[in-house]
C-alpha cells in the first residue's frame, strides 16, 4: 500500500502544472491536514491596512532574527506588479485554478480584495513549519476571521496606521493606485481599523505612530510569546543578529 501511494504521488507531481506541483499532495484527510499545520511554533499573523507599515516592521523582525521566521507565500489571481516573482512574492494563478483549489479544501483562508482573490494554502504553512520556523502570514481581515475559526492557533497582531490622513498620504506616495482604487483602499482601511480595534479580535494592536516604538512593541510581544513556547517544549530558534540590532 505504501509503495502504491508513493507511486501515485510521484506520478501526480510529474504530470501536474506548476500550481499543482505546489499544492497537490497525496489524498489526505482533514485530520491529517490539521496535524500538518500544528507542527512547529505557533504561526504569526500580521494584519493591517495597506500602508500601515506592516512590511517595514516585518523586515526589521526578519533582519534581527534571520533564522526564526519564514513567510507563507500566498496565492493570488491578480497580475504581478513590476519586480514581483512567482513563487517568491506570491503564487500567481488563474481564477479557475484558485477556485478548483478552494473546492479541494487546500486553503486555510481566502479573501477577495479589489476584485482579486487571495489565499493561504495549508501546504504553504506546513512548508515553513517543517523547517522549524515561525510561519508569518500577512493577510486581510476576512482571512483573519477564517483563521480564528480554524485550529491553526496563531499569534494575531494588528498594525494600526497613525491616521487615515497619513495612510492616504503614504498610498498616494506609492504612485501605484488610481483614484478609484485609492478610495477603495481607504474605505477598506476604515473597516479594517474598526475590526482591529475590537477587544479580543487580536492578541495585540500596535499603533504605528513612530517606527522605532512600534517595532519595539512588536518585537517584545513576539519574543515573549516564543520564549513561553520554548519553555513549554516547542523547538524555537531565537538567535539575534547583533549587527541588525545596532543598525536598526
Amino acid at each position: 500500500m505504501f509503495i502504491l501511494q508513493s507511486t501515485v504521488r510521484i506520478c501526480r507531481y510529474r504530470l501536474s502544472e506548476k500550481f499543482h506541483q505546489f499544492l497537490s499532495v497525496s489524498p489526505l484527510s482533514s485530520a491529517v491536514h490539521s496535524k500538518m499545520v500544528k507542527q512547529g511554533p505557533r504561526p504569526l499573523v500580521i494584519c493591517g491596512p495597506s500602508g500601515s507599515g506592516k512590511s517595514t516592521l516585518l523586515k526589521k523582525l526578519f533582519k534581527e532574527f534571520p533564522e526564526t521566521f519564514g513567510f507563507s507565500v500566498s496565492h493570488t489571481t491578480r497580475k504581478p506588479r513590476p519586480g514581483e516573482e512567482n513563487g517568491i512574492h506570491y503564487h500567481f494563478v488563474s481564477v479557475e485554478e484558485m477556485q478548483s483549489a478552494i473546492e479541494r479544501n487546500e486553503f486555510l483562508e481566502t479573501a477577495t480584495f479589489s476584485g482579486n482573490m487571495y489565499g493561504t494554502s495549508k501546504r504553504a504553512v506546513q512548508s515553513v513549519q517543517s523547517m522549524g520556523k515561525v510561519c508569518v502570514l500577512d493577510i486581510e481581515i476576512e482571512g483573519v476571521k477564517q483563521i480564528r475559526n480554524s485550529d491553526l492557533n496563531p499569534l494575531l497582531v494588528f498594525i494600526k496606521p497613525p491616521s487615515i490622513e497619513e495612510l492616504e498620504r503614504r498610498l498616494r506616495g506609492r504612485n501605484t493606485e488610481t483614484e478609484e482604487s485609492l478610495q477603495k483602499r481607504l474605505n477598506t482601511a476604515k473597516c479594517e481599523i474598526e475590526y482591529g480595534s475590537v477587544p479580543g479580535n487580536f492578541h495585540i494592536v500596535i499603533h504605528n505612530r513612530q517606527l522605532k516604538q512600534a517595532y519595539q512593541e512588536l518585537r517584545d510581544f513576539v519574543v515573549k510569546e516564543l520564549e513561553t513556547q520554548r519553555e513549554e517544549g516547542t523547538h524555537v530558534i531565537l538567535t539575534r543578529c547583533e549587527n541588525a540590532v545596532d543598525s536598526s
